[in-house]
């Protein structure tokens, strides 16, 4: 009995030692990724071609000419109501403004450009090197609607400046870019600027109901001409200022991926009857509750599986301990991080996909049990699902043949860009980041919503979504909510953001990758 008891002793004694040499051994690793792990030393580091770019200053004339200009853009009400209706007089306008406000661009030799749909505008601009592969700059014109009575602090198409904002709907959703791209390539050509590379720019007109007209019109367009880039910039993602508790410093996050979507309805038919006899369930109790049991069980925790987990890495170095040992070990720390980020709705949408029930419709008489109870369910797919999974998954849920699943629209998750030392649109994005916000420390991100973007997955394998907005705490809700604006400051940043990025893409190659060069 004691020899047996020492045996065991014994066995708890090595397994207690080999648990604390591994806790060590994993704690060790740890430890050394945290102090070396900074994804961000390449690029500072590298031997980037010499290039002679133009510099932008802009006089106290210019600045109020262009802020007139963007002004008089968020006047134009181009507003999106619906896939079938839209505000075609505000967007036969917005086009005749464009053709005034940037003369210089519609009358360039270098400049090819054309009506799409009837309102998207196509733009080419020659590049003196055919064999540079050209890229594509996005945005567009139209804008959700907006009234004053909900509660904003100036009419959303007045654009009045409030302590050095204007505000209006458009100014962050897309405007800001539709104009500043344009003005960049106003002022380029006025100084006499050709470009090696060519590039093109698409303005959608309906963007906000998906661009079924605008955005797939222009890419089958350039499909029949048989354009490949090398790749796209769209709307997306901004600077990050204060937003991420613990962050030092502002963020650039560039949007590498979209989330999908899917719009499902659940509906529940009955035979109708009098209020004074009812069954036991009723088509609305049946629904609601299986509208219950999805809100109870969201769908599975996925951070680390996607684009996230390249945005944590890449900002590691930027929080204090023992937040930088966590994000610089995600490979051990995943499943305890996305307990922590699903307790917040804004970062619960990281982690996985949201299941959002945005409609509920039922009954026609207070005294008649309905025939029929509808609800539509908004969901945001993880780019490590896929639209099949999470049908499958609402199925399971949902657990009830009497309730009918149907999906109304829906697509997979974006592919995910490149975002390497080797990829030519991203290193061209966040070197112009940095040439101008030094402080700023750029990271790969996930688009939680969908752009036009989407779209141009047949012509280039890098997608990126990203403009140097900067957001606040509490910017976020000013997309399609109320006192959408943009500070004049921002705006003239954004205008300078585009005229350097596009003579940098004029670089033939990257450097030699850091890792490379640095080989024993």
């Amino acid at each position: 009995m004691t020899e047996s008891r020492f045996k065991l002793v014994k066995l708890v004694k090595v397994l207690a030692g080999s648990l604390l040499l591994a806790v060590l051994a994993l704690f060790t690793v740890a430890s050394i990724r945290t102090l070396s792990l900074d994804v961000n030393v390449g690029l500072q580091l590298a031997d980037w071609e010499k290039t002679n770019n133009l510099s932008l200053v802009i006089n106290q004339q210019q600045r109020e000419e262009l802020l007139a200009r963007f002004k008089e853009a968020i006047r134009i009400p181009t507003v999106s109501f619906s896939e079938n209706e839209s505000n075609t007089t505000a967007l036969r306008e917005f086009d005749a403004f464009l053709r005034k406000a940037f003369p210089t661009v519609f009358s360039s030799s270098l400049v090819r450009h054309e009506v799409v749909a009837n309102y998207s505008h196509l733009f080419r601009v020659q590049g003196s090197q055919p064999d540079l592969v050209p890229y594509m700059l996005l945005a567009h014109i139209d804008v959700v609607p907006a009234a004053e009575s909900d509660g904003w602090e100036a009419p959303p198409f007045s654009a009045k400046e409030i302590n050095g904002f204007i505000y209006g709907r458009g100014t962050i959703d897309d405007k800001y870019a539709v104009m500043g791209i344009l003005q960049a390539l106003e002022y380029l050509l006025l100084k006499g600027y050709a470009p090696r590379r060519a590039f093109y720019i698409g303005l959608g007109h309906d963007e906000e109901v998906r661009g079924f007209n605008g955005a797939m019109n222009i890419v089958r367009l350039l499909k029949q001409r048989g354009v490949k880039l090398s790749f796209v910039l769209d709307e997306g993602l901004g600077i990050l200022d204060g937003v991420i508790d613990g962050l030092e410093g502002p963020a650039a996050l560039i949007g590498l991926s979209e989330k999908g979507s899917a719009i499902v309805k659940l509906s529940v038919s009955m035979a109708p009857g009098h209020a004074s006899i009812p069954p036991r369930e009723s088509s609305i109790g049946i629904l609601a509750s299986a509208v219950k049991r999805l809100e109870e069980n969201p769908m599975p925790r996925l951070f680390g599986y996607g684009p996230e987990r390249e945005t944590f890495e890449h900002l590691a170095h930027k929080f204090k301990l023992p937040m930088k040992f966590v994000f610089s070990n995600l490979w051990l720390f995943s499943p305890v991080l996305s307990r922590l980020l699903e307790r917040r709705p804004d970062s619960n949408a990281f982690v996985r996909t949201t299941t959002a029930v945005t409609m509920f419709n039922a009954g026609v008489k207070v005294n008649v049990l309905p025939s029929l109870a509808e609800a539509y369910v908004n969901l945001r797919i993880h780019s490590a699902q896929t639209l099949k999974e999470i049908l499958e998954l609402i199925q399971e849920t949902v657990g009830d043949p009497r309730v009918k699943i149907e999906l109304i629209h829906g697509f997979d998750p974006l592919p995910v860009s490149s975002a390497d030392e080797r990829s030519f649109g991203f290193q061209i994005i966040k070197k112009t980041v940095l040439d101008m916000f030094p402080a700023v420390t750029v990271a790969p991100g996930i688009c939680i919503g969908n752009t036009d973007s989407r779209h141009f997955k047949d012509l280039t394998s890098d997608i990126y979504r990203f403009a140097p907005v900067w957001f606040k705490p509490g910017d976020s809700q000013r997309f399609h909510g109320i006192n959408e604006r943009i500070s004049k400051k921002n705006y003239e940043e954004i205008v300078s953001f585009f005229f350097n990025l596009i003579q940098n893409c004029d670089i033939q190659k990257l450097p030699e990758p850091h890792s490379s060069v640095h080989e024993l």
